[in-house]
């Protein structure tokens, strides 16, 4: 086993990602992220190997932070591709829909990927400074009426985890794997690409991927435009919910819309 850390590559929200070995890198978790965060991680990615996930081959201690060992996945995202105008928003968002389909089309997931109840339950119970108790217990109420779902669902596929390899697009980042119906992931990046937008950003790419990609999906899946937006309308105040609990929102304002948009849902519902 390699002890020691390669040239640093890249970094997301909880860990940097290093060279280990060849045609392999290490997510190594940065200090204050619980180990069982970076097990589970590893736990989902597995269970999502028949969905293009990267190989796991490791886990492994460097310098008391705990990291995964995974195959590396070569080539750009697509959000540097967005960047450099390199690949239009509407190509970007035609490649996503063809990813969540092809996910959600994998065998059922095995029964340690979480439902989405049990993924709202448990999160909202380690983070009740983020989500108030009240409108856990009423997101968990809404996710009860939802009709049955259990396809493998990747719950935060944005374009920052899509690498552009040699043999296609590749998905990472499979920590928030969960069980749900499909449309929960469509309306997921819906959330993002129209409620998440940094408020100095331009919003036009963003809106652009998110109408391609539920274009996209509704042609692929045989579904027509009006009848995915209409099932996508129960998951809304459910996903404001999850990503307060993903700590994704990018300002205390937007934090602040979401809490109220929430309660508004469970006022009328109420």
């Amino acid at each position: 086993m390699r002890r020691s850390l390669g040239e640093k590559i890249g970094e997301g929200t909880s860990a940097d990602i290093h060279l280990w070995a060849r045609g392999r890198i290490v997510k190594l978790f940065r200090s204050g992220v619980p180990e069982w965060f970076g097990r589970h991680e590893a736990r989902m990615t597995r269970a999502a190997s028949a969905a293009g996930a990267p190989e796991v081959f490791d886990e492994v201690t460097v310098d008391g932070r705990f990291g995964i060992v995974l195959r590396r996945f070569d080539g750009p995202t697509l959000h540097q591709l967005l960047l450099t105008g390199a690949m239009t928003p509407e190509r970007v968002g035609a490649i996503l829909a063809s990813l969540y389909l092809s996910i959600h089309k994998t065998p059922p997931p095995p029964p340690d990927v979480p439902s989405l109840y049990r993924w709202i339950d448990f999160a909202s119970r380690e983070s009740r400074d983020i989500l108030p108790q009240h409108i856990a217990t009423g997101v968990l109420t809404l996710i009860d009426r939802l009709p049955p779902g259990d396809r493998l669902c990747h719950s935060d596929l944005h374009p920052g985890n899509v690498i552009m390899t040699a043999d296609g697009p590749r998905s990472i980042d499979w920590a928030g794997a969960l069980r749900a119906s499909g449309v929960f992931d469509i309306a997921r990046v819906h959330i993002s690409l129209s409620e998440l937008v940094p408020d100095d950003a331009n919003p036009e790419p963003p809106r652009a991927i998110d109408a391609t990609v539920r274009s996209e999906y509704a042609r692929l899946s045989g579904l027509s435009s009006a009848a995915l937006t209409e099932a996508m309308q129960p998951y809304l105040p459910i996903l404001r919910a999850f990503v307060l609990l993903q700590r994704r929102p990018a300002t205390p304002a937007q934090r602040q819309r979401l809490i109220q948009r929430v309660e508004a849902t469970l006022q009328a519902e109420g």
